[in-house]
């Protein structure tokens, strides 16, 4: 096993080995300091029967600091899948509405604090006419639509790029340090991923599609404003006909 592929985190065994090691060695480091030195004399000696002070820590030290290293190990693996859950849809295994608006908003804070605005996109996706796929084919298969949809929508973006589900058939997608030129492309090519993928409930091809508003900023900015923004390009691209993206810079003063 490689060094460098250990996993030291809290939640990785490795850490647990080694703090088992680290602390059986400092127990028996302590046992000999302990029985080697003199009060009396304040001088250094081994004491007589040295071999004790190994053996008794080598016995006792292990099973007790791997139990404990263990239980803290189990503990912050536990903590990690509740805040994954806290965090996630449950359907589409993006991030929730409230996760998703704390990251974006957590970020545009961060590097306005920086004051390097930098620039970057944010995008609404709505899938056309999803009231009739579960009117047609019953909600179960309506969930297995947005469940590739979303599967289709994070493949077609970077890895640093957030997807999250605002809710039914709504998606916000964030894609930081983007040149907005660049932006119009990408969302095009969400939506054409969308509608090449294939969909066949009950063996019957059934062509999905999705409206694209987006909105794209190198200026101080909140999730609220962007949204906002953002969605108001989604009506229109809908307006318009569906299955079209409708880009926009940000700006306070941008018409609908």
């Amino acid at each position: 096993m490689r060094f460098d592929r250990l996993d030291l985190s809290a939640r990785g065994k490795a850490r647990v080995y080694l703090g088992t090691i680290v602390g059986t060695l400092f127990c028996i480091a302590a046992a000999f300091a302990i029985d080697s030195y003199s009060f009396e004399t304040g001088t250094w000696q081994l004491g007589e029967k040295p071999l004790n002070n190994f053996l008794i820590p080598f016995v006792l030290a292990p099973p007790i600091f791997y139990f404990l290293l263990s239980k803290l190990r189990e503990l912050s693996i536990a903590h990690h899948e509740l805040m994954n859950v806290a965090a996630t849809d449950p359907l589409t295994s993006c991030l929730n509405r409230r996760a998703f608006t704390a990251l974006v908003d957590g970020y545009l804070e961060r590097v306005e604090k920086q004051q390097d605005l930098g620039s970057g996109a944010f995008l609404v996706v709505d899938v056309d006419h999803f009231k009739a796929v579960n009117d047609n084919y019953g909600h179960e298969l309506g969930d297995e639509a947005l469940k590739l949809i979303a599967v289709t929508i994070k493949s077609s973006v970077r890895e640093i790029d957030l997807v999250g589900r605002l809710g039914g058939e709504e998606f916000g997608v964030f894609l930081p340090s983007l040149d907005p030129a660049r932006t119009a492309i990408v969302a095009d090519r969400i939506r054409a991923a969308v509608s090449s993928v294939p969909f066949t409930p009950h063996g019957r091809p059934h062509r999905l599609s999705i409206s694209i508003g987006g909105t794209t900023f190198d200026s101080r900015a909140t999730f609220a404003d962007l949204y906002r923004q953002a969605d108001e390009r989604l009506y229109a691209a809908k307006n318009a006909g569906r299955d079209r993206v409708d880009i926009t810079p940000y700006g306070p003063g941008v018409a609908a």
